[in-house]
């Protein structure tokens, strides 16, 4: 009886084809875009919103054009380079602060994607206490509204006062080149709505924001760009804003420069010192433009400088 049975099944197998791969439809989705990490006490998760097609052998500068494909070829990077646009959110214990806002539906359905991911690491935008802008480019800004309304609605925004005057400014705007307008259109629909509840705050100087999370003006790249510091149990982590958009280019050659640049000149300078302190210092850095989770440490080699990414840990995390 066995046998037969055996038999019979191997009958059956035999006259069925097993499915090809072709038959199996790849999903073609990516993981949720997350990364955590313990920083002292604090905790500190990094939100993917996205990424984003940049020109960049047309978009940077003071470099040759044989020496900027040279580079290129060593990192196996392609143009247009894709983008990675991140942002960080910090839980201090008795604070929840969001370092930038990511793009919005400023760059189309690639980006945009911080609210599901922030979802997905397990917290919501009304929870929210503040959100610290870098710059208020709109891959950094253009996720805090959407049609007039708040998106974070119980956060209050942080923003140098020069980079808020900047941008709100009409005279600005109208001296502005014509491909550089839209982004002033683009800071009002993102600040407007939270000047108008009385959740925008401004800073002059370098200042505490909340206890272990400090800003420190970087102008340069836009007038008003700041940095964004925390310290928790002698570990320390800096935000970095748009001091590096190529990672594969410019760690390697810091002196190069991007069309995006307000000053080029300040610009470099507070990139080498960046770099500099971070290398000698040892301490971590996140930026929203170099691969997520954009978080490593930075050792110098010469004068360029080697990135070191943040490995897969559980340390300090619920395994």
């Amino acid at each position: 009886m066995k046998k037969f049975v055996l038999a019979a099944i191997g009958l059956t197998l035999a006259g069925v084809a097993a499915p090809s791969a072709a038959e199996t439809p790849p999903h073609r989705t990516q993981a949720p875009g997350f990364y955590r990490m313990m920083v002292g006490e604090f905790e500190v998760t990094a939100l993917s919103d996205g990424i984003a097609d940049q020109p960049m052998d047309k978009l940077l500068t003071r470099i040759a054009p044989a020496e900027l494909e040279r580079l290129a070829k060593r990192r196996f990077l392609t143009f247009p380079v894709e983008t990675s646009i991140n942002a960080f959110l910090v839980n201090t214990g008795t604070s929840l602060v969001l370092v930038d806002s990511g793009a919005g539906g400023a760059f189309g359905p690639a980006a945009g994607r911080l609210a599901r991911n922030l979802a997905a690491a397990g917290y919501r935008p009304d929870q929210v206490d503040a959100v610290l802008i870098t710059h208020l480019h709109s891959d950094h800004s253009g996720g805090l509204a959407a049609e007039g309304k708040r998106l974070f609605p119980n956060a209050t925004i942080y923003a140098h006062a020069r980079e808020v005057a900047h941008w709100l400014s009409p005279d600005e705007e109208r001296k502005a080149p014509e491909g550089m307008k839209g982004l002033f259109a683009a800071a009002r629909a993102a600040l407007g709505p939270y000047q108008d509840a009385g959740k925008l705050r401004t800073f002059a100087d370098a200042v505490d924001i909340v206890p272990g999370v400090r800003a420190e003006p970087t102008p340069g790249h836009t007038p008003g760009h700041a940095v964004y510091a925390i310290e928790s149990k002698g570990e320390r982590m800096n935000f970095w804003g748009d001091l590096i958009h190529v990672a594969d280019i410019q760690f390697a050659a810091p002196g190069i420069a991007i069309l995006y640049d307000t000053d080029q000149d300040a610009a470099i300078g507070q990139r080498a010192a960046a770099f500099r302190d971070a290398a000698d210092k040892s301490y971590w850095v996140a930026a929203p433009h170099i691969a997520f989770p954009g978080i490593g440490r930075l050792r110098a080699e010469g004068q360029a400088y080697d990135w070191v990414p943040a490995a897969y840990s559980l340390k300090g995390l619920t395994p």
